[in-house]
């Protein structure tokens, strides 16, 4: 069943795990329904702050029927969501997109991707495959890491950071290609355009299926005010333009179908 409604979520608990960056768990009847990189809408109280702010899911517990949030503070609607507290409450729009498909690549050797503030979404969809062959790529700044040991309950983890402080000095691909024993049959990724452009090409080239979690300022996203579009390989059949939209079509889009 597809679930998506505005309701007022409660907050469970909330803690700064990295510099800036904070890890918000909900109560919402959205959690139920919840699936691997799917995002939601959540909205400031501040009414100078009007629009949604856009923030992954990092992952559910849908016995309980709650969502975490892992998110980097970046501007006003952000930085008040980082005082909310146990019990407080906020208007949530949930679940927005479509995730990733993990029920189609059982069974293969799956890699996942994630660079910075695209590292949460992929801890779900690790724990969404557990038991599988998976195997986690993170990408940071420096050794001011976070979630990388959550990774290792549901899969192996890789580490890679820009200045060579933790893992491999350079990127996920740099990580990905010093690990000789990997052979990946599909790409799984949230992360920064560059990295994400990179992984396309990579995929590209080794044969290897790929499927990539564009992030973009987003109004909306539920597709009304076509603020959030890409280019794509082919042209819309309703539109007739090489356009989509990451919030409904998207987040996450085989590699392949996107002009990026």
């Amino acid at each position: 069943m597809f679930y998506r409604n505005v309701d007022e979520g409660k907050v469970i608990s909330q803690e700064e795990i990295s510099d800036g960056i904070f890890s918000l768990w909900i109560k919402n009847e959205g959690a139920k329904e919840a699936g691997a990189g799917q995002f939601v809408g959540v909205y400031p109280k501040d009414k100078s702050t009007l629009l949604m702010r856009p923030i992954s899911i990092c992952e559910t517990d849908k016995e309980a029927g709650s969502m975490r949030l892992v998110y980097r503070v970046a501007g006003k609607g952000t930085k008040e969501f980082s005082s909310l507290k146990k019990d407080d409450t906020v208007k949530i729009l949930a679940n927005l997109g479509n995730g990733f498909p993990v029920d189609e690549v059982k069974g293969k050797c799956i890699v996942l991707m994630g660079g910075g503030i695209g590292i949460p979404p992929m801890l779900g969809t690790a724990k969404a495959l557990f038991g599988e062959d998976v195997h986690s790529y993170l990408g940071y700044r420096n050794n001011d890491t976070f979630l990388s040991d959550e990774f290792l309950k549901y899969s192996k983890v890789y580490l890679a950071s820009e200045d060579g402080s933790v893992g491999v000095k350079g990127n996920v691909l740099d990580a990905l290609r010093a690990s000789i024993n990997v052979k990946p049959d599909v790409i799984m990724a949230c992360g920064p355009m560059p990295m994400l452009r990179a992984i396309k090409k990579y995929a590209e080239e080794n044969n290897i299926k790929a499927y990539i979690s564009l992030e973009e300022r987003m109004a909306c996203g539920v597709g009304a005010c076509l603020g959030c579009v890409c280019k794509t390989v082919k042209k819309d059949d309703h539109s007739h333009v090489n356009n989509t939209r990451i919030c409904t079509e998207g987040p996450v889009f085989d590699a392949t179908e996107v002009d990026i």
